[in-house]
């Protein structure tokens, strides 16, 4: 997308202010800023607080974490191969500006080596966007959607009944609301055609707003709730027919998985080249890596979407050669291989707990990626309690075991608690095996 050149009609005299942009061309002023709510910090760190407690109490005692989405912190994270191999194209490179993009060996690395993108989709190296991180490519993602979609703020975003909790907040940072959308917790709070439909008729009457673009996670952050291709396919479609000009697929999960990843050729391959334009696909390293510290993550999109991604980065975040380094390597030496410390034994754990999970006929949603979503609510009933937030305080101050409770994500959640199993498979067993003796004690 070419960048295009503001310029002020005249110049002026020296002793005038001169704006950037001509009066037509400039922002509206938005009181918007004055009403907006304040945005709540991450409640992630009240579990470690919790945790504290315990240790205060048991010094000598097992405490169990649950609760993290950090492979990097609860395996064995990047493999020490490539971060080595990682600072040898650091060396190679330099330490000079790269683009606001990422650099060319990045994008071929992406494309050719970690996606195998048949060329046949028409997509290719330029339809690649570095990021510092899976949050930076959501911001950049969110503003593309509001400027190239209806071209405004204030318009919606539309997540799932019980989303991630920085979809919740990170899309309204940016200009954009949000809207859970319709949902069946006995489906997993699973995203339907109607409930996108509903969304984009709900939001045009609140003050005549659009929906911006829809948010299709697989495997889902918090519940691991996994769609077919298929399935994604027919959301999406549904979304560009309701009107909505843009779908994101937050696929960060995807490898870690004992099925086959995503494959986005055979995705593209299955959509007409119009609705292809307008889907954007986030991956990276963070998770399936257990890099979450090194921060790199990367968007796949039209040439329009790349370009205005692009043109705005280069007065902003510019992504670290480090970050992509490390990326390819691991897609270099074959991302199977380099990942296999994060995704085998993550794959064990959630085999293992999905078996303790039937054995106590625990009600729970275990699909891939990282989490179980545990549905507590008969305990909570039985202590008297009134969400999962509660629970959450007891079970790492009295039982040293944290997990995120539900309600952390939205109030649709408040009767289940996020539980990872992104930990060794004995781990994992000794985390539910804590869980459960916690349960019998209410």
């Amino acid at each position: 997308m070419e960048e295009r050149v503001n310029e002020v009609p005249m110049l002026t005299p020296d002793h005038v202010p001169s704006p950037v942009v001509a009066p037509e061309q400039m922002a509206a002023v938005d009181s918007s800023p004055s009403v907006m709510r304040p945005i709540p910090g991450s409640r992630m760190f009240e579990i470690r607080d919790a945790l504290a407690v315990y240790r205060r109490a048991n010094p000598d005692g097992t405490m169990f974490d649950a609760s993290q989405g950090d492979g990097g912190a609860s395996l064995p994270g990047v493999s020490g191969e490539v971060l080595e191999r990682a600072a040898e194209l650091q060396r190679e490179h330099g330490t000079g500006y790269d683009k606001p993009f990422g650099t060319d060996m990045f994008r071929r690395a992406v494309v050719e080596d970690y996606w195998g993108l048949d060329p046949r989709t028409g997509w290719g190296p330029g339809n690649v966007i570095a990021c510092q991180g899976g949050r930076d490519a959501l911001e950049k993602v969110y503003r593309a959607m509001l400027f190239l979609g209806h071209g405004r703020l204030g318009d919606f975003l539309v997540v799932s009944r019980v989303p991630w909790i920085s979809y919740n907040w990170g899309p309204y940072a940016v200009g954009a609301n949000v809207l859970r959308a319709p949902g069946e917790e006995a489906a997993a709070w699973e995203l339907t055609p109607e409930g996108i439909a509903a969304c984009v008729e709900l939001a045009g009457s609140l003050g005549d707003r659009k929906v911006a673009g829809v948010v299709i996670t697989s495997p889902d952050n918090p519940t691991g709730r996994t769609l077919t291709a298929e399935r994604q396919l027919e959301l999406a479609v549904s979304a560009f027919r309701a009107g909505v000009p843009f779908v994101i697929f937050d696929w960060i999960y995807n490898r870690v998985t004992d099925n086959e990843p995503h494959d986005i050729s055979g995705f593209l391959g299955a959509m007409d080249t119009a609705d292809r334009e307008r889907c954007i696909f986030l991956d990276g390293i963070t998770k399936s890596l257990g890099a979450s510290n090194i921060r790199n993550a990367h968007l796949l999109a039209s040439e329009p979407v790349v370009g205005f991604i692009q043109s705005r980065a280069s007065h902003a975040v510019i992504p670290s050669f480090h970050s992509q380094a490390v990326a390819i390597a691991a897609y270099r030496m074959g991302f199977g291989l380099a990942a296999r410390g994060i995704v085998e034994p993550t794959n064990r754990s959630r085999a293992r707990l999905a078996e303790l999970l039937e054995e106590r006929g625990i009600r729970h949603i275990l699909g891939k990626g990282y989490y179980a979503f545990i549905d507590v609510g008969h305990w909570l009933d039985r202590a008297g309690l009134a969400d999962s937030a509660a629970l959450g305080s007891i079970l790492a101050e009295r039982h040293g075991l944290a997990i995120v409770p539900g309600v952390y994500f939205s109030e649709f959640g408040r009767r289940w608690i996020r539980f990872s199993y992104a930990l060794p498979p004995e781990t994992t067993a000794g985390a539910a095996d804590r869980l459960f003796t916690a349960l019998d004690t209410l």
